[in-house]
């Protein structure tokens, strides 16, 4: 069993239902191969472009923004205890729109797409080859696929409705 824990520090962007995320986010780690047993913690900080630049900076030491960053201690651990966290991911839903404008599927997907990406490197795969990208990109295939079978994504990662102007009269004139 995970145990998550969520921080939404993105205000451009609608947060997720918790009990929404919790299943969506247990589902996409057993698709990506993690262990369910012992239970441990998964932490997900969603951020926004300049929270992004500074961590990838500061953790990575990386110039710019990213759509997201892992932390995975699996591969540290020969075993861990219950309730430990083993992974940390920072998303940015900001990333995700400018992605997701272009992509199939949207924000909601892209979104998605980056929580199952980050989970598949925790899981073992890396994305530093030519060959290793492409499994990495076939399997984030597999996986989302197998997800959008059980799940709306667009229902879990909402996308904030357009600002429109509206003008109206108060009838006095």
């Amino acid at each position: 069993m995970i145990r998550l824990h969520c921080r939404w520090r993105n205000p451009r962007h609608p947060a997720p239902k918790k009990s929404d995320l919790r299943r969506f986010a247990a589902a996409a780690a057993a698709a990506a191969g993690l262990p369910a047993q012992p239970p441990w913690d998964l932490n997900l900080l969603f951020v926004g472009d300049a929270a992004m630049t500074r961590y990838n900076g500061e953790l990575l030491g990386h110039a710019g923004t990213t759509d997201v960053i892992t932390y995975s201690y699996f591969d540290t651990a020969d075993a861990w205890e219950p309730g430990e966290t083993m992974i940390e991911l920072v998303l940015n839903p900001d990333a995700a729109a400018r992605e997701g404008a272009v992509r199939p599927g949207g924000y909601s997907r892209e979104l998605a797409l980056y929580l199952v990406h980050g989970l598949l490197h925790s899981a073992g795969e890396d994305d530093l080859t030519a060959a290793a990208r492409r499994r990495m990109r076939r399997r984030e295939a597999e996986c989302l696929e197998q997800l959008e079978a059980d799940f709306d994504f667009a229902g879990i990662f909402p996308e904030r409705p357009p600002f429109r102007m509206e003008t109206f009269t108060t009838g006095e004139e």
